[in-house]
């Protein structure tokens, strides 16, 4: 089985590698970012994608999104330092097969590649636990609603990037991302981009507030209007 692990740290491949050796008739090819990704992609066609969605540049849930215009069948297991339920399920809707932590014991990583190199899906434990209770508590939540790429455009946000550095991570123009976030300001009655961040750090979107500050500095600005 050829396997393609994408990963910004060359010490988490290498674990990865490492972990996976033990498995039999494994071909295994790495890469460092997105673009990387997506090139080893169309050159070698994997059976399975171990997915960092944490990615310098374009995200990983971007790349997921280019991976399946390629190949709507690829199975891509998404790996992530984030366990907030909302962000697995727009994960999982965006297409991937399976979502583990970097927290998970390494036994449960070696069953969910097993598994989705197999066709099925995989949610390691506590993650599947948290999105049931999810999606049984949150039914009414606001950001439920919301696409895959509005959860990504809000994390980013969160996360304490300008909307300039969005559209260049999640590849489209800088007047999209103003768009993408005029409307969300919209439908979540946030009249302000401060206020958007705020929900999104309140919905568990970004687990360092301390890298907002750029962005709620921006905020305080006078509004710009954008030219159509």
């Amino acid at each position: 089985m050829k396997l393609l692990i994408v990963d910004d740290h060359p010490i988490v491949r290498s674990g990865l590698r490492r972990l996976l050796s033990a498995e039999p008739g494994l071909d295994i090819v790495e890469a460092a970012n997105g673009q990387e990704a997506i090139a080893a992609y169309k050159d070698w066609r994997p059976d399975l994608v171990i997915l960092d969605l944490n990615l310098p540049g374009i995200s990983g849930l971007e790349v997921l999104n280019r991976l399946k215009i390629e190949n709507p069948k690829v199975r891509a297991l998404a790996v992530s330092m984030h366990d907030n339920p909302l962000y697995v399920m727009r994960v999982l809707e965006a297409g991937a097969c399976g979502y583990v932590s970097k927290s998970a014991p390494p036994e449960q990583l070696l069953e969910a590649v097993r598994r989705v190199a197999a066709g099925q899906t995989y949610i390691e434990h506590e993650v599947a636990q948290d999105l049931a209770l999810w999606n049984i508590r949150g039914a009414s939540h606001p950001l439920k609603q919301l696409s895959p790429r509005d959860v990504e455009i809000l994390r980013q946000l969160a996360g304490g990037k300008s909307l300039r550095e969005i559209a260049q991570i999640i590849g489209v123009s800088y007047k999209t991302v103003a768009n993408h976030c005029s409307q969300l300001k919209s439908r979540l009655a946030t009249p302000r981009m401060a206020d958007l961040i705020r929900l999104a750090i309140s919905a568990g979107l970004s687990s360092d507030d301390a890298r907002l500050a750029g962005s709620l500095a921006e905020d305080a600005q006078p509004p710009r209007r954008l030219s159509p």
